[in-house]
């Protein structure tokens, strides 16, 4: 078994494979620290594009846009997981756990999900 099926077989939400770009601040500094690559309820693969830390606490925000709609914006507090250095120079995956997503964006990331 593999780390990446290791990893898989803990999750508990299902993923869903982001196919646009979803642009990802850190809410701390404005930076923009990369791009989502997938996401669930819980969490989500970040292609980073910015230095991060393995272990670390960050705030986060996005905007989910739906085909006619306002974006409509997220703000996660997250653990980011681990890190694992991309092909490109400059870039890692970064695996993130949401610590905290209100209520309110909970259902808001659920109903997009949904209509993916």
């Amino acid at each position: 078994m593999s780390s990446q099926d290791s990893i898989d077989s803990r999750r508990h939400k299902p993923r869903l494979e982001v196919d646009t770009r979803i642009d990802v601040v850190d809410s701390m500094t404005g930076q923009v620290v990369g791009r989502i690559g997938n996401i669930s309820e819980s969490g989500m693969l970040l292609l980073a594009t910015a230095p991060l830390r393995a272990d670390a606490l960050y705030q986060l925000r996005f905007d989910l846009a739906a085909q006619g709609q306002p974006p409509h914006p997220v703000e996660v507090g997250a653990h980011l997981l681990w890190l694992d250095p991309d092909q490109v120079p400059g870039r890692a995956w970064a695996g993130l756990h949401f610590i905290h997503l209100p209520s309110s964006q909970r259902k808001a990331l659920l109903d997009w999900m949904g209509r993916r």
